[in-house]
């Protein structure tokens, strides 16, 4: 092992001894599956907005995006950015208060829990159906990390692609199983920082190894439709094609995800002091913004760097590894140096841990508190509940490593598809439980069953027929799921008094 990679180990195997003090420090203070699945409804402000971002934007920021930007241009990676970054804002500004309140009022600890109790299901079809919808999306969305994982330090360490993955799942598995909520949401935070700091320190050290700022705009000038907003750039025939309306608005829609993510909406439920939520929206917008800019940046200084010879830095088989490839260029200005790649590569590991830790939670809650305990009714004590709780996250993070056993899965493809399973599974269900009142647990049973079908529908059959068919999954099927939840509400019986005293009761909070 050269001196380079020493460096980056030891800033490595620190980062990771961190993550898994803070799982055993919070193992001690983790009482009930409340602790362990919400925390006891505590986060402060700060931690909400970063833990919440930083297990939102998962691999894809450090990996994806810049390998998006870097192989196809601007438009692509910047109209999704314009659409997360919109959605981030409007969930904070429109979800999150109320779901704090409500979910508070009714006494529910998880999403299903949440459904289930909004609407008085006592048939557990509304709670049964949206734990399944989080595991049959989350599991590949875990799997998408540990094959991140397992790329990184493969190409760093030339170490074996699956050895990686397993070592990766298994740190991730043991602090979040160890501590549960507060372990995933306090790491979350020190990983959104740590995030931050990878993302300057590439950038920095990218743009002086391209020749400077303006030799990156000169380069991306250079290229055919690559520094358009209206157009992708294709490096296999060096041309640009269009980047029409109907894709921009396509690409617009990864937005409306953020009105259904479980790992998300659960930070909002966790909230110590509504009061806050103007602070913590304030502060994750600002750095989704700012960080998702400096990704879209650091795909065009890679490509850049590629352009400029002599440099040492030679074009990627992999666009997602472009963070990876400049960290180690990096480690090769001397042991200090090294050092502070090292602190990158674990900014990338953070990006990911951040995701897969909540991923693994919401999941585990899913199987254990809901389809165990309340759609089959198995009684348990705390202890016991504990017991299944750790247990089922080993056995999920288990079936996510099979998933991801192929190492030349792509992170981009498999966080997107599972993205726009939960964006139209629950973010129309979300807001209608929220914000209408005439809403039923009919109309969001089938509204999640066919937000969650079409998503398969239009991916694997509708989409591949091209032209003005050719979009994001998750628009069509927000739509249908939207609709279909209204109109069945409406032909069907209104709620019951109880649950529209509810719904009131949330209303006059203030």
């Amino acid at each position: 092992m050269t001196s380079a990679q020493i460096g980056i180990m030891i800033s490595i195997v620190a980062y990771l001894a961190v993550v898994v003090i803070i799982g055993v420090i919070y193992s001690k203070r983790t009482k009930n599956v409340g602790d362990f699945y919400l925390g006891g409804r505590k986060l402060g402000p700060l931690v909400t907005a970063m833990s919440a971002e930083a297990s939102d934007m998962s691999s894809w920021l450090l990996m994806g995006l810049p390998g998006v930007a870097y192989l196809t241009g601007v438009a692509d990676a910047g109209w999704t950015a314009i659409g997360l970054a919109v959605g981030t804002y409007f969930n904070w500004l429109i979800v999150a208060k109320r779901l704090r309140q409500y979910s508070a009022n009714i006494g529910a600890i998880t999403i299903p829990d949440f459904f289930s109790k909004r609407y008085k299901d006592k048939t557990n079809i509304l709670l049964g159906l949206s734990a399944l919808v989080i595991i049959v999306f989350f599991v590949p969305y875990t799997a998408s990390g540990f094959a991140a994982c397992g790329k990184l330090f493969g190409t760093l360490f030339g170490i074996d692609y699956h050895i990686a993955m397993v070592v990766s799942a298994i740190v991730i598995v043991g602090y979040t199983s160890l501590g549960g909520f507060n372990a995933a949401s306090t790491t979350d935070f020190i990983q959104s920082i740590i995030m931050t700091i990878a993302l300057v320190i590439v950038l920095c050290f990218g743009i002086s190894q391209a020749g400077g700022m303006a030799a990156v705009a000169e380069n991306a000038k250079s290229i055919e439709g690559y520094f358009d907003m209206f157009k992708s750039y294709d490096p296999t025939t060096n041309t640009a094609s269009k980047y029409g309306f109907i894709t921009i608005v396509s690409t617009l829609a990864w937005g409306l995800g953020y009105f259904g993510m479980p790992h998300i909406l659960l930070r909002f439920m966790a909230i110590e002091d509504p009061k806050k939520i103007k602070l913590s929206r304030r502060v994750a917008t600002i750095w989704v913004v700012i960080s998702m800019a400096i990704a879209v940046l650091i795909g065009m200084v890679g490509l850049a760097m590629v352009a400029k010879q002599g440099n040492g830095f030679e074009a990627l088989e992999d666009s997602e590894t472009i963070i990876v490839q400049i960290a180690d260029l990096l480690s090769t200005k001397g042991f200090i140096f090294a050092l502070i790649a090292g602190i990158i590569l674990a900014g990338i590991l953070a990006s990911t841990m951040s995701t897969a830790d909540s991923q693994l939670l919401a999941a585990s809650s899913s199987m254990s508190e809901n389809i165990l305990g309340g759609l089959f009714k198995l009684k348990l004590g705390e202890t016991a509940q504990m017991v299944v709780a750790r247990v089922t996250l080993i056995v999920i993070s288990v079936i996510g490593v099979v998933i991801a056993w192929d190492k030349d899965s792509n992170v981009f493809k498999i966080v997107s598809f599972a993205w726009a399973g939960f964006g139209a599974s629950f973010g129309p269900a979300m807001i209608l439980s929220l914000f209408w009142k005439r809403s039923n647990k009919w109309g969001t049973i089938f509204g999640m069953l066919c937000g969650g079908v079409m998503i398969f529908v239009w991916k694997f059959a509708v989409r591949p027929l091209g032209g003005a068919l050719d979009i994001y999954e998750l628009l069509p099927a927000f739509i249908v799921a939207l609709v279909v939840n209204v109109v069945v509400s409406l032909i069907t019986k209104k709620p019951e008094e109880e649950v529209i005293g509810e719904f009131e009761a949330v209303k006059e909070i203030k």
